[in-house]
């Protein structure tokens, strides 16, 4: 899935992000908005884990699309 169909089914996906990474809060939810880099940043604060693993985790996410 592309960064536009992301964007365009954020609403649907945020539940699933949340099922996933669950100390993710609505508003990083709500602020990320299909921003795969913003994503990966947030879950790297909340979860204490290197960048590079952080934007893998979300890489691998989106190809699961």
């Amino acid at each position: 899935m592309n960064t536009d169909q992301i964007k365009g089914k954020w609403k649907q996906l945020a539940g699933t992000l949340k099922a996933k990474w669950g100390k993710l809060t609505d508003d990083d939810l709500k602020v990320a908005e299909g921003d795969s880099e913003y994503l990966a940043g947030r879950i790297q604060e909340r979860y204490g884990i290197a960048r590079e693993e952080a934007r893998k985790e979300v890489d691998d996410f989106n190809r699961t699309l």
